[in-house]
């Protein structure tokens, strides 16, 4: 059993601390809405902090998973910020999805002090985290990982190493641009199709046995078809990741007509009172036309 931490409790992190706890790690969280941790202690048997350094003294291991750039240097960084609490040669692994600059600024920060990190952004959902199923992208250096992995293994089925700090962001950045382009095509088609008088439970049904199939179409092709965007990844959540992607590109010269055509649709859906609707929720402004 090891000593860990979690800091970041929300549908991402709750899961994730968890899945630590189950496996048999002494998990100590801290929330910023203390209620939320209190909860997840009397759940999994934990121990509550009152501050990213408490939470963090002593761990081997040490987890965040906030909302952005802001919130992340918000634990990080002070006398009551994570780097503050945590013991040398402990490592900290940040799965928030953030810039790649503000993890590379976080790696050279920690390793000042004799710390070792892993930027560790997640993708796979909410689903993914209940289920101890996410793929997780990771940048940093090679030891450093190789002693995070079979913790980060605890809530994920797919780990891997990219490169140096700041490679787990970027390669996040790819998964954000990938989605966006295929949920606007779902989208199209099933718009499309309806307006064509197809049945479209049976058209998804036969083209996810072809060239179409993606995660997307298995996954929310079906919800939908039946106007269900009720839960899942936020629209408010994927516009700050698309932003991200955008700021990158503008940063090394990559061109996202599309991306950026498709972070413009999602301000849409946030117009119509659609934020927290799930990022498939792009069908209803086609449909709604």
């Amino acid at each position: 059993m090891a000593k860990t931490a979690f800091i970041g409790l929300g549908v991402m992190g709750y899961p994730m601390a968890g899945h630590l706890a189950s496996k048999g790690n002494e998990v100590v969280v801290y929330n910023r809405t203390t209620a939320r941790a209190e909860q997840w202690v009397k759940e999994y048997d934990g121990i509550l902090a009152k501050s990213p350094a408490e939470a963090a003294d002593g761990a081997d291991i040490v987890c965040a998973c906030v909302g952005n750039d802001d919130d992340l240097r918000s634990v990080v960084y002070g006398d009551q910020g994570i780097l503050a609490g945590m013991k040398n040669m402990a490592v900290f692994v940040d799965h928030t999805t953030a810039s790649a600059n503000v993890a590379r600024e976080i790696a050279a920060n920690a390793q000042e002090i004799n710390i070792g990190f892993i930027d560790g952004p997640v993708s796979g959902g909410q689903a993914g985290a209940e289920n101890g199923a996410l793929t997780v992208m990771c940048g940093g250096d090679e030891k450093i990982f190789e002693t995070a992995r079979p913790f980060i293994e605890c809530y994920a089925q797919a780990v891997t190493l990219l490169g140096p700090s700041g490679s787990g962001q970027l390669c996040k950045m790819v998964n954000q641009i990938c989605i966006a382009g295929l949920v606007q095509g779902l989208a199209e088609g099933i718009n499309f199709g309806s307006r064509a008088g197809l049945d479209m439970k049976k058209v998804v049904e036969v083209i996810s046995k072809g060239a179409a199939q993606s995660w997307q179409m298995e996954n929310r092709g079906k919800t939908m078809i039946n106007d269900q965007f009720d839960f899942g990844f936020a629209v408010d959540w994927m516009r700050k990741d698309l932003g991200i992607c955008i700021e990158e590109a503008n940063n090394n010269g990559a061109r996202l007509p599309v991306t950026a055509l498709v972070d413009q649709f999602y301000a849409a859906v946030q117009s119509k009172g659609g934020g927290r609707w799930d990022t498939s929720s792009l069908l209803r402004i086609l449909a709604r036309d």
